[in-house]
């Protein structure tokens, strides 16, 4: 994670917050036949209303995580995205290790997320680091699978 800090989003942020989502889900859209949800997300409304952590290096942000405590389900990772340019620099792991962080420190014992069925290499990465399969919901036209990691 060499020269990676993190820090809560502005809504200075939210031009590149937008960005950083269209380059990180893009490549699902072929997959999909449409934008996933992350890539329209209206992103000052969602640094209004939510926890967003960025990732920056050398001054841009390359990367975000998008929490949300929630009673009903428990601790919801919302978003997690890192520019395709800084993949395999440390700069996602950073994002989901602050998750676990927050998530204790909110008094949650694990923390949740959902992906479209589609986004199988998501899938495939949070089952390596932990995430467990506990639903799959209809929303809409898509298929959404439910994972949850438990915290030590």
């Amino acid at each position: 994670m060499k020269g990676v800090r993190l820090r809560r989003a502005r809504q200075a942020d939210v031009p590149r917050l937008a960005e950083v989502a269209r380059a990180a889900y893009g490549r699902y859209v072929p997959r999909m036949g449409r934008p996933p949800r992350p890539m329209v997300e209206s992103y000052g409304a969602v640094v209004a209303r939510h926890d967003v952590t960025v990732a920056v290096r050398d001054g841009a942000v390359v990367g975000l995580v998008v929490l949300v405590p929630d009673d009903a389900e428990g601790f919801l990772l919302d978003n997690v995205a890192v520019d395709p340019a800084h993949h395999g620099t440390g700069v996602g792991r950073a994002l989901l290790e602050h998750a676990e962080h927050e998530a204790r420190r909110a008094g949650f014992d694990s923390l949740y997320l959902f992906t479209h069925e589609l986004m199988t290499e998501n899938q495939a990465l949070y089952a390596r680091i932990g995430y467990v399969e506990f639903d799959r919901r209809q929303h809409g036209d898509a298929l959404l699978v439910y994972m949850r990691k438990q915290l030590a």
